[in-house]
């Protein structure tokens, strides 16, 4: 199983995983041309060797208007415009605003993200899932409501050319799942306008609830919004690095020098082919309608179960039941059980350990008349099949006023 793996053992920024990223093509400098070839207003990406304790890496510099973020040597202050508004103090990130940005909120960053940046569909639809997840962790820190929120950090052109750059760069080395170790978030405080935060700061810790994290003898911020939101979208499970074939590594290095070398570390490989451990969660339940049920089901699946369903089932006295049965990795058993019993009657719930076989699966956008459309390939166990995306279909038949099978004949005219 292609498996990438996110060593985060000093933190994440998202500048940092963009450059640990990089070094896991084949051809880094050509991915730099295409990133500044989107048309990010103002933005240029610069990839630079950069070396943290004797280790040769990447570092991603961002300009924006020919500007790049100014640091002191141990802190950044920041007068914000917004009265919820707080600066971190993280010398390898670029998530900080600058005083000429205009994508100052939601519906800024959703409008550029959509109006003006050429990306593929799904990578769109990535990029503005992550700034909803930043979003409602600044909601729910500062109580109020997402549309007042203000990204004078995180809605800042050189944020925005990292969250989408770590988006394109997962969607072209396409891993079928992403690891990581439990997170570093350094210690002390962070300074900002109005007094100190503690670190993580909040919205940070927002962003990490249900997410190992750890603190340390290192004073400073080493998680930033940005890198906790990009991990807590892409990682399907945190924990220690599993048996893996390793293919290629990456070093994303920091600004600032600490005892330890300062990077996010990416590595490639294989895990144990078409194996993997996993859960079943049961319940039965006899008293709940069909609306109850589905409801439950929709609020497992938004919360990353892989599959949900329902039996039929006799129970007590000759009274028709359901068995509500849900799929999950290890690391998602508490978040399963807590949304078991919060919406359904259940008293109880049996758990049952198993092992899951599964085909090698990878994503390739292909160039089609209609426009780029993806296309899902799986393989292994001596078979292969492939099938289109189905919202990338869905999408261009609806703009050519055509039926899904017609498409289909016409993307593969000769079968």
């Amino acid at each position: 199983m292609k498996t990438l793996y996110l060593d985060c053992s000093m933190g994440a920024a998202g500048d940092m995983l963009t450059a640990a990223l990089l070094e896991l093509l084949p051809d880094p400098a050509a991915f730099v041309e295409q990133l500044n070839a989107l048309g990010i207003p103002g933005v240029v990406y610069r990839a630079e060797p950069s070396v943290k304790c004797g280790i040769t890496g990447t570092h991603m510099t961002v300009t924006v208007q020919g500007e790049e973020e100014e640091q002191g040597p141990g802190e950044t202050i920041r007068q914000p415009t917004h009265p919820h508004d707080h600066d971190h103090a993280h010398d390898h990130d670029h998530e900080h605003g600058h005083h000429h940005h205009t994508h100052s909120d939601l519906h800024g960053i959703e409008h550029l993200v959509t109006e003006h940046m050429e990306l593929p569909e799904q990578v769109r639809r990535d990029v503005l899932a992550v700034y909803r997840l930043i979003a409602d962790a600044e909601s729910r820190v500062h109580g109020v409501p997402v549309e007042q929120i203000h990204f004078h950090e995180l809605g800042s052109m050189d944020a925005v050319a990292d969250v989408t750059a770590v988006c394109l760069l997962l969607r072209r080395l396409a891993p079928e799942q992403i690891l990581a170790s439990p997170v570093h978030v350094g210690s002390g405080q962070v300074r900002c306008a109005h007094g100190l935060m503690p670190v993580p700061a909040p919205a940070t810790a927002e962003l990490l609830k249900d997410v190992p994290i750890y603190g340390g003898a290192i004073r400073g911020e080493l998680c930033t919004p940005t890198g906790a939101a990009l991990l807590k979208y892409y990682v399907n499970s945190f924990g220690p690095m599993p048996p893996m074939r390793t293919r290629a590594i990456g070093y994303g290095m920091g600004k600032k020098d600490f005892p330890a070398a300062n990077c996010v570390r990416a590595l490639l490989g294989d895990t144990e082919e078409g194996s993997e451990a996993m859960l079943e969660l049961r319940c039965n339940l006899d008293d709940m309608t069909g609306e109850e049920l589905g409801f439950a089901m929709e609020r497992l699946l938004e919360a990353g179960a892989p599959d949900v369903w329902t039996q039929a089932i006799g129970m007590k006295k000759g009274r028709p039941g359901t068995m509500l049965c849900v799929l999950c990795k290890p690391d998602q058993r508490q978040t399963m059980e807590a949304l078991l019993f919060r919406h359904t009657s259940t008293l109880g719930v049996r758990v049952c350990p198993m092992e899951r076989s599964v085909l090698d699966r990878r994503l390739e956008t292909l160039e089609t008349p209609f426009g780029p459309v993806t296309r899902k390939t799986a393989s292994g166990w001596g078979v292969e099949r492939s099938k289109y995306e189905y919202e990338d279909l869905a999408r261009i038949a609806r703009q050519q006023e055509l039926s899904l099978a017609e498409l289909r004949r016409r993307l593969e005219p000769g079968k």
